[in-house]
């Protein structure tokens, strides 16, 4: 079976399974954070741009940079509506090519966990931005959360009902509600806040579901490797697990986790 190393370098297909799921999640997130208009922001792991968008549309930012190691996802991002407004650059999170005190609000939204260092990367957030500054950030809860987190859960729950290990990001507990508040609070960012985030997406059918969502970048690689039959086999257990309504339409909910907190003045 492939192994746990987890790459993102399909924008577009990548838009089409996690940044619907994000925006959903990221709606509700800026809303919760309520930033002001005319802030300076950068988004950290920008991937797609599906949050800078986000920022684009709805926070009247004054600045948007945004910051990823895929080139192939930075391609998507500036191909984008907010390309013509922000700036995306191949970077790396545990050290943010920016000057200290640079924006007004630093985010990221579905990173943390994939991050090698959570504390370092939370730190150099905290780094670049100013004093009374905003730092936020939302990520799926752990694979086999109680409700099932990460909106791949009802294919990686069958997967592990049936002996195998599919992969998880390298740093999976930082998503928790605890290790977040234990990260926030470590970089010395004050007024921090927690909360759940809960989203439901639905599909015209078992097959649309099928096709977005077992092509994701975190389980395509280990779904492509199964025999024929141990894919429909695995496709048998999914479709009984999200059984459909009348109408053949496949609904079914994801929960992140979310923080807020600001830089003292």
């Amino acid at each position: 079976m492939p192994g746990n190393q987890l790459r993102f370098e399909d924008g577009a297909a990548y838009e089409r399974m996690m940044g619907v799921w994000s925006r959903l999640v990221g709606e509700v997130f800026l809303d919760w954070v309520a930033p002001p208009p005319g802030l300076r922001w950068l988004d950290v792991g920008c991937g797609s741009g599906a949050f800078s968008e986000l920022v684009s549309g709805r926070c009247a930012a004054a600045e948007i940079q945004g910051l990823d190691p895929s080139e192939a996802q930075l391609a998507y991002a500036r191909s984008r509506p907010v390309g013509k407004i922000a700036q995306f650059h191949q970077g790396d999170a545990l050290k943010l090519p920016f000057p200290d005190n640079r924006f007004d609000a630093a985010a990221m939204a579905l990173v943390i966990f994939f991050v090698p260092d959570p504390a370092k990367a939370v730190g150099e957030m905290a780094r670049v931005v100013v004093p009374g500054g905003i730092v936020a950030a939302y990520a799926w809860d752990r694979p086999g959360s109680p409700g099932g987190g990460v909106p791949t859960e009802p294919i990686q729950a069958e997967l592990r009902a049936m002996g195998f290990a599919p992969p998880i990001p390298p740093s999976a507990d930082a998503a928790r509600i605890d290790a977040l508040r234990a990260l926030w609070t470590g970089a010395g960012i004050e007024a921090v806040e927690t909360r759940e985030i809960a989203v439901t997406r639905s599909f015209a059918d078992f097959d649309e579901f099928w096709t977005t969502t077992a092509s994701g970048a975190s389980i395509a690689p280990f779904v492509a490797a199964l025999s024929a039959d141990l894919t429909e086999a695995l496709k048998a257990r999914v479709r009984a697990r999200l059984p459909a309504t009348g109408a053949g339409h496949i609904t079914y909910a994801a929960h992140a986790n979310a923080i807020k907190g600001r830089l003292p003045k």
